[in-house]
């Protein structure tokens, strides 16, 4: 499989890999009627082509074989002369590769029988050619490509000048490492919370990890949904933390930002072009691509879940989607509307005060 010449060197190997992996995860969802075979793949893309920028003084200039990374020479990068921010953040990359591998273990999505419910929910309300069309062109074209978008941050480091690291670079890592902690506990207290409810018996609290023993009841199992914890303040705390920890990733990787004085003389300029507004929001293309598919996912996502369970309208009326302070207006906008108490009797009763609600 060729790659057209006026792709940039730098991304002449990960496209010819993207192009690959998108071609094997089509033909395998067809084969094996799975759809979820990007989803397997989901946690190990993104590092891959990361370490493919980060570590781009190692590859040879050459291509070895078919699929062998390697350093175009039209790129001039010296050997050895790694940039330690960006191998700063393949090691947090990785470590975020590896909390997402434990996750999707533990759910069993790594088993080639298994498919995420929502694939298949959607192959219902498909004709069977449309969905193939939307298997070729989203689900294994469209994401493929957002897994290479990710790793382009870590491209925009690794042409900077290498420096070393300072002190906004250890921030970086200290937020990182608390938004992954975050996300770490979202997902333990939503893997406590559905072995307590689907198998009870296989439920010890002691195996489970610091964060996740909410001491659940009956009522939480009725309910159907989580809404403690984390889940208390956003309905998807683990997705608020993923995006975040992209943002941080692509908002470290940039040289300059455009200052809000630069951004209104664009505006105001004699001649209005807006690619020269565009173009200062060009780099952070990866994690708005990302935001876009987490929000349209999880909209998606929210309709199955309020067809299947009745209290679920007032935990969206209550909760944020995402956003903790949004949880906070709600609260504020309901108790002026005088239906505070009652949204939060649905989503939390009685028996959870003290346990996760939000006061």
């Amino acid at each position: 499989m060729s790659i057209p010449m006026s792709i940039p060197p730098a991304f002449q190997w990960p496209v010819q890999f993207c192009l690959a992996v998108t071609a094997a995860t089509y033909v395998a969802s067809v084969v094996t009627s799975n759809v979820s075979q990007v989803d397997r793949l989901w946690t190990f893309l993104p590092t891959i082509y990361t370490a493919y920028f980060a570590l781009l003084p190692l590859w040879p200039q050459q291509q070895l074989f078919y699929l062998a990374p390697y350093t175009p020479p039209a790129l001039s990068i010296v050997p050895g002369a790694y940039s330690p921010r960006a191998l700063m953040m393949l090691a947090l990359i990785v470590t975020w590769m590896f909390r997402l591998s434990y996750n999707t273990y533990r759910r069993g999505l790594f088993s080639l029988k298994d498919e995420d419910y929502r694939w298949a929910i959607l192959r219902s309300q498909l004709h069977p050619i449309i969905f193939q069309i939307v298997n070729l062109t989203f689900i294994s074209g469209i994401q493929n490509v957002l897994l290479l978008l990710l790793g382009i941050p870590t491209y925009f480091v690794a042409i900077q000048p290498p420096q070393p690291l300072n002190g906004q670079d250890y921030g970086v890592i200290a937020l990182s490492l608390l938004v992954l902690a975050l996300e770490f506990t979202a997902d333990n207290q939503q893997f406590a919370y559905q072995t307590f409810k689907h198998t009870p018996r296989r439920y010890h609290e002691h195996h489970q990890w610091l964060g996740a023993r909410l001491d659940w009841t009956a009522a939480d199992v009725e309910r159907g949904f989580l809404t403690r914890g984390l889940w208390a303040w956003s309905r998807h705390p683990n997705f608020l933390c993923e995006q975040s920890f992209w943002w941080i990733m692509n908002l470290a990787s940039l040289p300059k930002y455009p200052t809000p004085a630069e951004l209104i003389s664009i505006v105001r300029a004699p001649v209005f072009d807006p690619y020269a507004l565009l173009q200062p929001l060009l780099p952070l293309t990866p994690v708005l691509a990302l935001s876009a598919l987490f929000f349209s996912s999880t909209r998606y996502t929210e309709g199955i879940t309020a067809a299947k369970y009745s209290g679920y309208a007032s935990y969206q009326a209550r909760v944020g989607m995402f956003s903790p302070v949004d949880t906070i207006l709600k609260g504020i906008m309901l108790a002026l509307l005088g239906q505070k108490a009652a949204a939060e009797k649905v989503v939390w009763g009685s028996e959870t005060k003290g346990k996760g609600k939000v006061e």
